[in-house]
């Protein structure tokens, strides 16, 4: 387990009481109102220079060290899930229909109490922290406007750590990997338009059906024969909808999906392949369809240099190498600008009962393990010293 100092150990029921608070008013992306009001409150009172997201949620905090050589960033993102919580925790979800699912809540407990740390014990820090307190990571996205905002330019940040409390890794130890980490990822929406007619007579009908079940088949060979085996790639169908009856041939189709990818050459490859098969595949059974794309948030590439940082302020016993992973996180539009790395705080705990995946209504973790989180923004802030 990660050693936690006797002054981070000082802020457990603190932090505990924060991350309660929290937990209680779960808001969804870019309506974060309470959860803002109280992070730029509590930070406020840290005698810290603090100012409001640019969505309008959200909240950027400064630090200046005694130093102030190098800018080292924090995030941490603050929205929840449109899910109804099935905990039965005595300080659970007060908004009906929500709730931090995804361990949010947890996130930004942690940062909040490594910016209390940080501005009791400001005469010891060297350099610069930011600290990023980030609006709708579960959707439309955050990130991205914090970033054309110059967000980063104008607290001239060098480097970027974000931290994922994560239930498929033993509670305490640190997972992360250099390189590729999260997928890039895009949704996509097929309509296909053709001509009913009685399902005894086909021939005077176009089957919009039969042109989206070929269209099915076509777009899953698209990896294993567009793709190199040796780089990872998703093309998914989820959902088809089509047809009125049983006796009437359909006249339109829909298909709904996803495309993930490590690599943007790779994406890209994927992405190219699903326009041309919509356009020309449907017209051999005379129908048309609409291709709409939506791509949304690039891979997520942990600095290799940064990686070594991390892993001297983990320690090789407490640190897990994993493989990559095909679900998504927009803290990679911050690596897109500078360096950055974004690591997995594991949490699972049988014992305790800690073991509900991400996203699930029942989910929860350990508070204890907000200290460990603490712990190693404060390690990976010594490393630049």
């Amino acid at each position: 387990m990660i050693k936690i100092q006797k002054d981070i150990l000082e802020l457990k029921q603190h932090i505990a009481e924060v991350r309660r608070t929290l937990h209680k008013i779960p808001e969804p992306g870019l309506q974060e109102i309470e959860t803002t009001d109280f992070i730029i409150k509590y930070l406020t009172k840290l005698d810290l220079k603090v100012e409001r997201g640019v969505s309008g949620t959200g909240a950027i905090a400064y630090l200046k060290g005694t130093e102030g050589s190098k800018t080292i960033a924090y995030r941490a993102d603050i929205d929840a899930l449109s899910v109804d919580e099935q905990t039965g925790l005595e300080y659970c979800s007060t908004k009906q229909g929500f709730m931090h699912a995804c361990g949010h809540d947890g996130h930004a407990a942690a940062l909040l109490g490594f910016a209390r740390y940080a501005s009791l014990h400001r005469e010891r820090i060297k350099n610069n922290l930011l600290f990023i307190f980030q609006p709708a990571e579960e959707g439309p996205g955050g990130a991205e406007p914090i970033v054309q905002a110059g967000i980063l330019d104008k607290y001239k940040a060098d480097y970027i750590f974000g931290m994922h409390i994560y239930p498929e890794v033993e509670e305490g130890k640190a997972a992360c990997r250099p390189g590729a980490m999260m997928a890039q990822t895009g949704e996509f929406d097929i309509f296909i338009k053709g001509k009913s007619a009685h399902g005894a007579m086909p021939h005077k009908g176009s089957d919009a059906l039969l042109a989206a079940a070929a269209t099915v088949t076509a777009l899953n060979s698209v990896v294993s024969r567009n793709v190199d085996p040796l780089e990872p790639a998703v093309l998914t169908i989820g959902r088809m909808e089509s047809g009125e009856r049983r006796n009437i041939i359909a006249g339109d189709a829909v298909l709904e999906g996803t495309l993930r990818a490590f690599n943007e050459e790779t994406y890209s490859a994927v992405r190219n392949r699903l326009i041309n098969t919509v356009k020309h595949l449907p017209e051999s059974f005379e129908c048309t369809a609409e291709l709409v794309i939506r791509d949304m948030y690039p891979a997520v590439n942990n600095n290799e240099d940064l990686f070594e940082v991390f892993k001297a302020a983990v320690g090789e016993d407490d640190l897990e190498v994993i493989k990559p992973m095909t679900i998504s996180e927009d803290f990679s539009y911050y690596q897109k600008k500078i360096p950055g790395l974004f690591f997995m705080l594991g949490s699972r705990n049988a014992e305790k009962g800690y073991v509900h995946p991400l996203h699930s209504n029942k989910f929860n973790f350990n508070e204890e393990l907000l200290l460990t989180g603490v712990q190693l923004f404060e390690n990976i802030r010594k490393q630049f010293e």
